[in-house]
């Protein structure tokens, strides 16, 4: 009987052949090659130079849009203010497209804001009320803090307040000005001593979804804006004896509707109203902000299906070597399952390793911008497609022990790992059917790949066409580490246990 590490050499040496030494570093070139072409092409354009997308205090890509009506606040101090109306404006919405309607998007915003300045992607903490989504607290971006539900009329204003306190922003929400609810408490990164605090109104695109293929589904976004009166404006701790300033903070007034109808802006009524109007939006960037690390790897599922036919190719034609049966035991699809599964890894390591660092650095000289991600993630990605394409061969491989047909064993493990992650990877079939086919066939694996992060407050198409899974990266993973130890174990139960040679297995027709 062979030691394993026999074993494992006689297998290293049965697969090192230069056809499949070639297959492997094709599957490389493809990864590389396509990766860095696809980089390559896209370039910003812009008249001019291209503006710089504002970044938040973690250094992440977010929106940050609204009109502000402000005045200085220094270390101590607080806003009060009493809302009697919110009202808005969504250009030519579906069914017809043909018209423009009074309404608010879900999260159209208009309320109370401290930030650390005017300049975009500053810190705050910001206490509101939107279009559907009844009182929030948001701040520095991804944070949201819900308050209580439903919208803002005459009959039923809302008084909102922040305090600060230091460091410390805390926001309050009232019926009546008189009884005091407390919304949530935020510390914002790095305020300095003197912050602006005022009022502001911003709402972002409206999203509805275009049908298209066989029940996918395509993004459309259309402008809107948001306005919303004030009054009871009571101010206390600033320091600035000056009358209010009104701002865009971010780009403004550039559409035919504020050109023509209606300007973002603010008033300041004589009787103490306070009307404020903007478009936009304060919150994480989204897909909108910047191009994602995984949107490079576009050769990936072609890598994959060399992979795949690679790794069938290396038990099936044990079944018909010789005509008194096969060679492979337990033992021996194991020693096979290292090698093809190591050479994979490595394989996949070197080619997603380089296109990835190399493809950012391509991108960012062309002028696209990128959504950061932190090293740990980087390193998640590019270790985990990988581990991802380890894990496909072996699964590829004990299917080809099962199936012992070169043919059917690779059209299965096309169809279950492949054909998946393609139709979902594009707007082809309905969301929820690709979001089914991603979290219970092995193409859930995919999932170790994403960076993008699902904001609730942020209005999004989040779908597996757009870049999003329906699983966390772990959960994917763990999806295709089941499948291949299950086909495993199905294939090892059906061979010999010893070095002894097996029998000529049984036809399962």
């Amino acid at each position: 009987m062979l030691t394993t590490k026999e074993l494992l050499r006689q297998e290293w040496t049965g697969f090192r052949r230069p056809g499949r030494l070639i297959a492997m570093a094709v599957a490389a070139l493809l990864v590389l090659a396509l990766g860095l072409l696809d980089a390559s092409g896209d370039h910003a354009s812009c008249d001019g130079s291209c503006p710089t997308d504002p970044r938040g205090p973690d250094g992440s890509l977010v929106s940050d849009q609204f009109y502000f009506l402000h005045k200085d606040l220094g270390e101590n101090g607080s806003i009060t203010v009493r809302m009697t109306s919110m009202t808005g404006t969504i250009t030519y919405p579906p069914p017809d497209h043909d018209r423009i309607v009074p309404g608010l998007a879900p999260w159209a915003k208009a309320g109370i804001i401290v930030k650390d300045g005017v300049r975009q992607g500053s810190s705050y903490a910001a206490l509101m009320v939107t279009g559907g989504h009844g009182v929030r607290m948001q701040y520095d971006y991804r944070h949201d803090v819900a308050g209580s539900a439903g919208g803002v009329s005459a009959k039923a204003p809302r008084w909102l307040r922040l305090t600060r306190s230091g460091d410390t922003i805390t926001g309050y929400e009232s019926a009546d000005g008189k009884q005091w609810a407390k919304v949530g408490t935020a510390k914002p990164s790095r305020l300095p001593e003197t912050v602006q605090v005022g009022l502001f109104a911003t709402s972002p695109g409206d999203l509805t979804l275009r049908r298209v293929g066989l029940g996918g589904a395509t993004e459309e976004t259309r402008f809107t804006q948001a306005g919303a009166t004030f009054d009871n404006v009571d101010l206390e701790g600033s320091t600035s004896a000056e009358g209010w300033s009104g701002e865009a903070v971010g780009d403004m007034n550039h559409t035919d509707w504020e050109k023509y109808h209606q300007a973002s802006g603010a008033v300041v009524g004589a009787n103490g109203t306070m009307t404020v109007t903007g478009t936009g939006d304060i919150g994480p960037a989204g897909t909108e902000g910047g191009r994602p690390p995984e949107r490079i790897l576009v050769g990936l599922i072609l890598g994959l299906l060399i992979v795949l036919v690679v790794a069938v190719r290396f038990i099936t034609p044990e079944y018909r070597r010789e005509p008194g049966g096969s060679t492979v035991t337990g033992r021996v699809l194991a020693a096979k399952a290292i090698v093809v599964g190591s050479v994979t890894f490595v394989t996949g390591l070197l080619s997603v390793g380089t296109v990835i660092p190399v493809g950012l650095a391509i991108l960012k000289a062309n002028g696209i911008p990128l959504i950061g991600v932190s090293t740990l993630t980087g390193v998640r990605v590019v270790v985990g497609v990988a581990a991802l394409l380890a894990l496909a061969a072996v699964l590829a491989l004990a299917l080809g022990a099962m199936l012992r047909r070169g043919w059917l064993a690779i059209l299965v493990a096309v169809s279950a790992i492949a054909v998946p992650y393609a139709v979902t990877a594009v707007p082809l079939l309905d969301d929820g059917l690709s979001q089914w086919l991603l979290r219970v066939t092995p193409a859930a694996g995919f999932a170790i790949q994403q960076t993008l992060v699902e904001y609730p407050q942020v209005v999004a198409h989040y779908a597996p066409s757009a870049g999003y899974f329906p699983l966390p990266w772990w959960a994917g993973i763990a999806v295709l580490c089941a499948y291949t130890a299950m086909a495993l174990g199905v294939a090892v139960s059906r061979l010999p246990r010893s070095d002894e040679r097996a029998v000529r297995p049984r036809d399962w027709r």
